[in-house]
């Protein structure tokens, strides 16, 4: 596919850490990016924090600190935790910067000159009691679709966008009193205009989506779109590029979502190409990947931003959305306690390990439940009796009984077939970001090399006097292991590494069949996966959020 690649992946709140609801929603975008990149594709890969916003505001009073130490502090911890989960993005930032914050007022200066902004005074919600104007997650009320306690912006229960108008017996969520309503003037963004080209979007895009993005998407529309406030009663924020907004900041919709053009933009200038023509050129493809309470945002907020600011401007295509990883049959929640963080998971486990069942067990089209038992067979089965196992098998014995000597290529066909067949077919998963079948259809692959090598018993052909039958069924199973890691790479490129160090193939190999060198000596030939024991993993370490401050 001669394509450029552009993907963005979502930007969490930095309010709290990350868990593996993110992660599982995060994930499939490293693999994409490094699969395309293999490919020969170029490919930018941008994501940040979302460090303004009720959210964090929140955390901050309740600890009695200025909110950007509450963003600081977990923009800080994601980029560790990316880091060490090998997230390859080419930039990860943050929405506090003075690039992006530029950015997004000089894209507000557009849409007003181009007639998609207006103001507004209507009533708002005040609280007495806290002497302020309340935002809508700092409302709550009931549910006017399905009666459920809901914040002012969404039903969790039902996903239903709400506004704080929408609900029924509104009270302050901080202190609890009923609020009333007071007049306050507001900007807003005319997304009703915008309905007939979000619209034609949708229809022209949708056939790549999964059905909930589908879904979702349809509802949204279906319920007719809405203009939306650009600004909130808020100190905490972007400023406002026009006079009478002091007192406001821009609305957190509006700046993280531009994020990936920031961060995208900002690469360009780094690199030396241009990133508006990138997001213009026909030839671009872009992904953008998130979880399932996001859909909406980038599949009618962000076209119709887009298209207010340019038409030329590519809206977002490849829609890669996941549903929910869901604990004791729930939804993750903190406060019910049925939450496993980023930081959990690494001090228990290898990052390879926890990449391979994220992709496994990705709720792509339906909620998945996380279970420590389930992480730990999969692990033990897939990586250590089958990739592992096939792994270590070949290379140990080689050093073992033939100080380490490889044998010269001499492939079988159905080998060859095979090996063609898995780069062709993982490939096409891959462009369609379909990445749990992906990697199901890669454990195939490793299956059928463990049964070429039991078919063929090369432990008892080493026996033999005449040592060529040996040496042609060890030179494919060789061939495969050098391909397992390079197929492997973009799920699990620790240990791809480490198999091409040893077999010295170069780290930079394309997405196609490769081979390996007969006069490279095997040294340093290690367990590729160690056996993980349940009852030695620990899901309390590093689990406490106390905020240090």
């Amino acid at each position: 596919m001669d394509k450029n690649i552009f993907i963005g992946g979502a930007w969490p709140y930095a309010n709290n850490s990350l868990h593996i609801g993110h992660l599982a929603a995060l994930l499939p975008g490293d693999i994409l990016a490094r699969f395309f990149r293999k490919n020969g594709n170029k490919t930018l890969y941008v994501s940040g924090s979302d460090c303004h916003g009720t959210p964090i505001t929140v955390r901050a009073e309740k600890l009695g600190v200025n909110p950007q130490v509450i963003a600081k502090h977990y923009h800080n911890e994601f980029t560790q935790n990316f880091k060490d989960l090998d997230f390859s993005y080419d930039m990860y930032t943050n929405t506090m910067t003075d690039y992006h914050s530029d950015y997004v007022r000089q894209k507000l200066v557009e849409i007003d000159k181009n007639k998609y902004l207006y103001s507004k005074t209507e009533d708002e919600d005040f609280c007495p009691n806290c002497n302020k104007f309340v935002t809508d997650r700092e409302v709550v009320g009931i549910c006017p679709i399905c009666g459920a306690v809901a914040n002012g912006d969404q039903c969790d229960k039902c996903l239903t966008a709400l506004t704080p108008s929408d609900l029924k017996d509104k009270k302050c969520k901080k202190c609890g009193q009923n609020t009333v309503l007071k007049p306050n003037k507001h900007l807003y963004f005319e997304l009703s205009k915008l309905a007939p080209a979000v619209q034609a979007y949708f229809e022209e895009n949708k056939n790549t989506w999964r059905p909930t993005a589908i879904n979702e998407t349809q509802k949204y529309l279906k319920e007719g779109l809405r203009d939306r406030a650009i600004t909130r009663s808020l100190n905490w924020g972007i400023e406002l590029p026009f006079d009478g907004y002091d007192d406001k900041r821009m609305y957190v919709w509006f700046d993280a979502v531009l994020g990936y053009f920031s961060a995208g933009k900002l690469v360009g200038e780094q690199h030396g190409f241009d990133f508006e023509n990138l997001i213009r050129d026909k030839n671009t493809l872009s992904y953008y990947v998130h979880g399932k309470d996001n859909i909406v945002f980038h599949t009618v907020i962000l076209p119709g931003l887009l298209h207010s600011i340019d038409e030329k401007i590519n809206k977002p295509q490849m829609i890669v959305s996941c549903e929910y990883v869901n604990m004791n049959g729930e939804k993750m929640s903190k406060s019910k306690g049925n939450l496993i963080t980023v930081n959990t998971l690494l001090a228990n486990f290898d990052s390879d390990s926890i990449r391979y069942y994220f992709i496994l067990n990705n709720p792509e089209r339906k909620d998945s439940v996380f279970s420590l038992d389930d992480f730990v067979s999969i692990h033990n089965k897939h990586l250590v009796g089958g990739y592992g196992n096939f792994v270590n098998r070949n290379l140990a014995f080689l050093c073992k009984k033939f100080e380490g000597k490889l044998p010269e290529l001499n492939l079988d066909a159905e080998v060859k077939s095979e090996v063609e067949k898995t780069y062709l077919e993982v490939g096409k998963l891959l462009e369609q970001g379909e990445t749990k079948t992906a990697i199901t259809r890669l454990y195939d692959y490793v299956q059928f090399a463990n049964r070429y090598y039991d078919q063929n018993t090369p432990w008892t052909l080493a026996k033999e006097e005449n040592l060529d039958n040996f040496w042609r069924v060890t030179s494919n199973c060789v061939y495969m292991i050098a391909n397992m890691a390079n197929l492997y790479e973009p799920f699990m490129p620790k240990r791809a590494k480490v198999i091409k160090d040893v077999l010295k193939i170069d780290q930079d190999t394309k997405w196609e069949p490769i081979s390996y060198n007969p006069d490279v000596k095997l040294e340093n030939v290690s367990i590729l996966f160690e056996r993980i024991d349940i009852n030695n993993v620990d899901l309390t370490k590093n689990a406490d959020d106390t905020l240090k401050v």
